[in-house]
């Protein structure tokens, strides 16, 4: 059995989880590990798994040519799967890949399933999360339009401060649509507004 502690936590800040939910997923939920820069996911294969990561980070990509522009970014005490894919079993539209060293919870999408029909009630946690995952979505999307590369950062540190310094620089510049130089300069501007 995984040490599901911290699992079990972040789900019950969405909806209390009973019993029955906790010993489903102490049973089910199994330990991944993924080293920096392993694909949990790539774009085309089917998402067997949904991920809780307890420890690094992980970005969501897609590729244009030879150009890679990362869509999403997240670390600990979140969910990864390919939503796109979840229910419908379709081809992921994007890639998923480790960007530290990873140690991930691991559910299968037919153990989710199976845990839906066995616990109703839990369709009511994965309601709020899909919730909270499309308000961030939204976020996402906001920062995208914005037009001024100052403010799409200064959006960026406001949602995401926590991992500005974990995640390489690159990466953000691509979330944010903007060349590393860009990023490089905005940041030397605002630590200089700061100083």
């Amino acid at each position: 059995m995984s040490d599901t502690s911290t699992l079990i936590a972040t789900l019950n800040y969405f909806h209390p989880l009973s019993e029955g939910v906790q010993e489903f997923l102490k049973k089910h939920a199994y330990r991944t590990s993924f080293l920096k820069g392993d694909l949990l996911l790539a774009a085309g294969q089917v998402c067997e798994h949904i991920y809780f990561i307890k420890k690094g980070s992980v970005r969501g990509f897609i590729k244009e040519g030879d150009k890679d522009i990362t869509t999403w970014i997240t670390a600990e005490n979140e969910l990864v799967t390919s939503i796109y894919g979840l229910s419908k079993k379709r081809p992921a539209l994007e890639n998923m890949q480790a960007l530290e060293d990873c140690e991930m919870l691991t559910l299968t999408l037919a153990d989710l399933e199976n845990l839906y029909l066995q616990f109703p009630e839990f369709n009511i946690v994965t309601r709020k999360l899909l919730e909270r995952y499309y308000q961030d979505a939204e976020g996402r999307a906001f920062i995208a339009r914005l037009t001024n590369a100052e403010n799409k950062y200064t959006q960026f540190l406001a949602k995401y401060g926590h991992l500005s310094n974990r995640i390489p620089l690159k990466y953000i510049a691509s979330f944010l649509g903007m060349t590393l130089e860009t990023l490089s300069r905005v940041r030397k501007r605002l630590s200089s507004k700061r100083a």
